[in-house]
């Protein structure tokens, strides 16, 4: 719950580490804190340009889990980005971008109480025509279906009538899972990446795409579980359309094949190697209401046929899973927007859901204030429970929700509440507790044009940690260094 109330609190958000930032890996290499340091020295002597950003964060919370006592948590995690521009030449710069963080108290996650790593680091050349750039170094891909992050060269250009192309090449970064399994076959596997994308584009009808992408060139069949077969490589075919024949309908999506060569799929579940539909339709219908229409299909054995985190997803998965939505959106006046939304998923074998609902958002742009708040009620499907005291039970819930935020020159402040009610107590992941509930409140103050404090305080009761008190420090740095003549 402590994601939700996140947010709307953009001034002061709670960075969670851990799996969500990658995994937790070694702490940042001694080589990416000599890199950093030597750009920074050498600014001044190359004439470049060098911007660096820090953000600290220290959060401190009191657990009280039933069963199991208190425990005390002070994380600290330090964000770090450096980029430097004119390397010599005009298109040469360098960016770099890295986390650490270590518990002051006790430890906030499995694996021990220091973590990081080196998020990007690459070296850029633009061109300076047809939009041509290469990176070199250790980046994210955001290529059709090629989303990675990658140890190696990327490049993209503008070609003529239209057409545009983009490739990249180099090792998969993969993080360690928790618990450790399977991680030499993993990394064997995940020896070699490369793809690309081939694009046409129109100024007034959108853009057309295909794209491939291969991870891995080695299968391991051998994982030391006896008889279970999981090949991790990947071979991906994309097509992808961005479409706005006119302005006021927006049409974008893609779809996804998996192209690899893998053993059927179990009796009953879909054998089909298209992963997955994707696709959202927006239309204008007048100045002041817009409406959306959504819909995604994935076939989870053809969308889960590789990944470089198997410590998150199951490989052997091999259920279906649709879901299409609309919402409707209206501006009543200048200052109040009101959005209505209806989305229904069907998660093959285990049922259908639905969830319907409407949020008010109230903005006074001249006292820098937005307020809104929501309801929408979730009509869950009926869970088979392996307890005998609790043969099935229900998922169904409602949710209310109330936000603030508010600026008066360099202060800022913000409230968020959220409320859900279960409308079956005997879920047993309940506790017997229907009701979750939180709050979190934040401020802000821009000391300098370079420095940014804030500080976040929640309480949230939930059926797993009961009462629980949070509070967050974050710090952001800017600073930078300028050759002669630079700003």
């Amino acid at each position: 719950m402590q994601e939700v109330l996140n947010a709307h609190a953009n001034h002061g958000s709670v960075f969670r580490t851990g799996a969500a930032n990658g995994g937790w890996g070694p702490i940042m290499s001694y080589r990416a804190h000599l890199a950093l340091v030597a750009t920074l020295i050498t600014g001044t002597a190359w004439g470049q340009e060098v911007t660096a950003t820090s953000t600290t964060i220290a959060r401190t919370w009191r657990q009280d889990t039933p069963g199991m006592g208190q425990s005390t948590y002070t994380p600290a995690t330090e964000y770090l980005g450096v980029d430097a521009t004119r390397l010599g030449l005009d298109g040469l710069s360098m960016h770099l971008y890295g986390w650490g963080a270590s518990d002051l108290a006790d430890a906030s996650a499995i694996g021990g109480k220091q973590a990081g790593n080196l998020t990007y680091g690459y070296l850029q050349y633009d061109f300076g025509r047809a939009n041509a750039q290469v990176k070199a170094g250790r980046f994210t891909v955001n290529q059709g279906v090629g989303n990675e992050q990658v140890d190696g060269i990327t490049a993209r250009t503008d070609l003529r009538f239209g057409f545009l192309v983009s490739g990249f090449a180099g090792k998969p970064v993969i993080f360690k899972n928790l618990s450790n399994n399977h991680q030499d076959d993993n990394a064997y596997e995940h020896d070699f990446t490369y793809g690309g994308r081939l694009a046409w584009r129109e100024a007034k009808v959108g853009e057309l795409g295909v794209s491939y992408l291969q991870d891995g060139s080695q299968p391991a069949y051998d994982l030391g579980l006896p008889g279970t077969v999981v090949d991790y490589t990947r071979r991906e075919l994309g097509l992808d359309v961005h479409l706005t024949p006119i302005s006021r309908l927006d049409v974008a999506g893609r779809t996804v094949f998996d192209v690899n060569d893998r053993p059927q799929a179990a009796p009953g579940a879909d054998n089909s190697h298209v992963a997955e539909h994707n696709y959202k339709v927006t239309g204008k219908l007048s100045d002041q209401v817009a409406l959306t229409g959504t819909f995604v299909e994935r076939n989870f054995f053809a969308y889960f046929a590789g990944t470089t985190l198997p410590s998150l997803f199951n490989q052997n998965e091999q259920g279906m899973f649709r879901a299409s939505g609309a919402s409707l959106t209206w501006a009543a006046t200048s200052k109040l927007q009101v959005l209505g939304d209806l989305r229904r998923t069907d998660r093959g074998n285990q049922g259908d859901t639905t969830r319907i609902g409407a949020d008010l958002r109230y903005a006074l742009a001249e006292r820098h204030i937005q307020a809104g708040g929501g309801y929408h009620q979730v009509n869950g499907f009926t869970v088979a429970s392996v307890d005998t005291a609790v043969p099935t039970y229900s998922l169904s819930h409602r949710e209310f929700r109330a936000w603030i935020m508010a600026e008066r020159g360099a202060a800022s402040a913000s409230l968020d509440t959220i409320l859900l009610h279960y409308d079956d107590a005997n879920n047993p992941s309940l506790n017997h507790h229907a009701t979750q509930s939180a709050v979190m409140g934040s401020v802000g103050y821009q000391a300098r044009a370079e420095v940014k404090v804030s500080g976040d305080l929640s309480y949230e009761d939930t059926p797993l940690y009961q009462r629980q008190v949070a509070a967050l420090l974050r710090v952001e740095c800017r600073f930078g260094l300028a050759g002669k003549g630079g700003k």
